[in-house]
This record gives structure tokens, C-alpha cells and sequence, in this order.
């Protein structure tokens, strides 16, 4: 069995890494083959509405035609039999490295009938990681949860499942006296990194091992 975990945040060793890493340490406990893969190291653009991918008995029906460095990511992740994506929220939503790499995974098996159905071969499990410096508090306020369940919707309609996991309040940096960062208090991140994120990390695990689980 094959898990692959798909980085959208520039950052290769900070929250959303970590928690992909310990989603695959998981799936890994059940005896998956891992793989994680980092966005911001590819060049690619999202879908440019060529719509090969819905041309009648075209070549490319079903499937994006597009060539770029995503073109053996995509590959990829269809002989997957389970993917979990993560991407911190950057003004709400996904960044767009991630979301340009969802267009161009779920559009091409999206099909324009009433009602939509999926072109994906199978049903594999997903998932969702999200992080974000926002509080509990502050996501409900500004209705990240709206993105959060639309992209859980989506990933259920074309792949058959979804599922998600959110860390909250999560330190940017390494050192806050580098920065001008004045509205966060710093021994409440450090309390919180220290507390908190290590449940995120647990959390994270038991996704990559239920993923297996379920599959199995």
C-alpha cells in the first residue's frame, strides 16, 4: 500500500511538514510505503482552463494535459492508495501553491453532469491537515471552517472519503524577538508549542495509521 503526503507550505521542516511526516510515520506503522512531496520545489501553474480534460473522446478526457513539473505528481497520486494533503491558511484559505495543485488534481475528474460524478478510478482515503497561526477563536470568527468543509466536500465527492485535522496557534518563528510581532504574546506560543502541538503531532499519526487501517 502507497500514502503519499503532499506539502503545500514553503517550508519543509516547520508545522505542516511536521505533521505530514508524523501522518506518514503512521501510515507507515501499518506497513504503508511513504512518500511526502513539497510543492514550492516544483514549477507548475494551476488549471488553465484548456479543457482537454472534458473534450469528447479526447486523449486527455479525465485527465490534465497539461506539462509541467506536476505532471508525474498527478501520476502519482493516482496509483496512490491514499493521499493526505496539508497546507497552512494564508488569508483564509489554502496557500496557492496548494490550491493550484488542486485544480489541477480534482478538476479533470470533476464531470460537468447532473448530477457530478467522478472520473477517478477508485475510492482511496484522504486527508486534510490545516495550520494556522490563528486561535481556535479567531478561525470560528473568520469562518475558516467554510474553506475547511467545502475542500472535505470535494475530496469526498471525487475520491470517496475525506477527512480533516486542524492545528491552531501555531509559532511562525523560531525566535519572535527577530521580528516585528507585537500583538502575539510569546510565552503563551511557547506554553502552547510545548502543550499543544505535540497532541497535533498525535493526532497527525493516528490519521496516517487509520488511513492504512480503513483501506486495509
Amino acid at each position: 500500500m502507497k500514502v503519499i503526503a503532499v506539502n503545500g507550505s514553503p517550508r519543509k521542516k516547520w508545522n505542516t511538514a511536521t505533521l505530514l511526516q508524523k501522518a506518514l510515520d503512521g501510515a507507515a506503522s501499518q506497513g504503508a510505503e511513504t512518500e511526502i512531496l513539497h510543492l514550492y520545489e516544483l514549477n507548475y501553474k494551476g488549471c488553465i482552463s484548456c479543457f482537454a480534460c472534458k473534450t469528447k473522446n479526447g486523449q486527455s478526457y479525465g485527465r490534465c494535459a497539461a506539462k509541467d513539473d506536476l505532471t508525474p505528481i498527478l501520476k502519482k497520486v493516482e496509483k496512490a492508495d491514499a493521499i493526505i494533503l496539508g497546507s497552512p491558511i494564508y488569508l483564509g484559505t489554502v496557500t496557492g501553491e496548494m490550491r493550484s495543485f488542486m485544480e489541477r488534481l480534482i478538476f479533470p475528474y470533476l464531470t460537468y453532469t447532473d448530477p457530478p460524478e467522478t472520473l477517478f478510478p477508485r475510492k482511496i482515503r484522504t486527508g486534510f491537515i490545516y495550520t494556522m497561526n490563528a486561535t481556535e477563536e479567531m478561525a470560528k470568527e473568520r469562518d475558516y471552517d467554510g474553506c475547511i468543509k467545502a475542500t472535505g466536500m470535494i475530496m469526498k465527492r471525487i475520491f470517496g472519503s475525506s477527512e480533516s485535522i486542524c492545528s491552531y496557534d501555531t509559532c511562525q518563528f523560531d525566535d519572535y524577538s527577530k521580528y516585528v510581532a507585537p500583538r502575539f504574546d510569546l510565552l503563551k506560543k511557547a506554553k502552547r508549542r510545548a502543550e499543544v502541538f505535540p497532541k497535533d503531532c498525535e493526532k497527525a499519526f493516528a490519521m496516517g495509521a487509520r488511513v492504512v487501517e480503513e483501506r486495509t
